[in-house]
């Protein structure tokens, strides 16, 4: 069964019992992945690492190891 049509018997089955209906899936994707970054940060600064660098780090090396687009 695919996540939508989880979604679409969960919202049946709410409306016919009169409960609220859940939240669409990937509504709270982006809230999820700020959560998981703040606690990978708050992890980094408890062990004694930088909280931030590694990312930007990463982001730079990442951008030159892309290949340019010829056109």
């Amino acid at each position: 069964m695919s996540v939508t049509q989880q979604y679409l018997l969960d919202t049946y089955r709410a409306h016919h019992l009169g409960e609220a209906a859940p939240p669409q899936p990937g509504a709270h994707d982006w809230q999820v992945a700020r959560e998981w970054r703040d606690r990978r940060e708050f992890a980094a600064v408890l062990a004694g690492r930088p909280a931030r660098e590694r990312l930007w780090r990463n982001v730079s090396r990442w951008s030159r190891l892309r290949p340019r687009s010829q056109g």
